[in-house]
């Protein structure tokens, strides 16, 4: 078993529970950890023996691009997605952040993190 990590994944999309969220959107950033077997790679040098991270990248934006209410639910789909689309996961770790979230105050980023693993 081997760790792949897929960090700041930067992109503008449209979540939220405001009216606004809808319509202006926000700047978003993902990152991933995924627990796969790595081993075939690690003697074979081969891309087909191991997590395609061009792949894993592809299918945050286009989950990203579905807009939702809560980033609960974006990160959720995320992790079952790539879960289903690429075998060799056995886990998957998925945070998504949302960079200045439009509250009251200054706040950075507020973000939420799910796992998932194969059943």
């Amino acid at each position: 078993m081997g760790e792949i990590k897929v960090s700041g994944i930067k992109l503008y999309a449209y979540h939220g529970c405001m009216p606004e969220e809808k319509i202006i959107g926000g700047w978003y950033e993902v990152d991933v950890e995924i627990e796969a077997d790595i081993n075939a790679a690690i003697i074979s040098d081969k891309l087909s023996d191991t997590v395609d991270y061009a792949l894993v990248n592809e299918i945050v934006r286009r989950e990203m691009n579905i807009r939702s209410k809560l980033v609960e639910h974006v990160a959720g789909r995320i992790a079952i997605a790539l879960l289903k689309e690429i075998p060799l996961i056995e886990e998957v770790k998925v945070k998504v952040s949302k960079v200045n979230p439009p509250v009251s105050g200054e706040v950075e980023r507020f973000s939420v993190e799910v796992k998932e693993k194969r059943k």
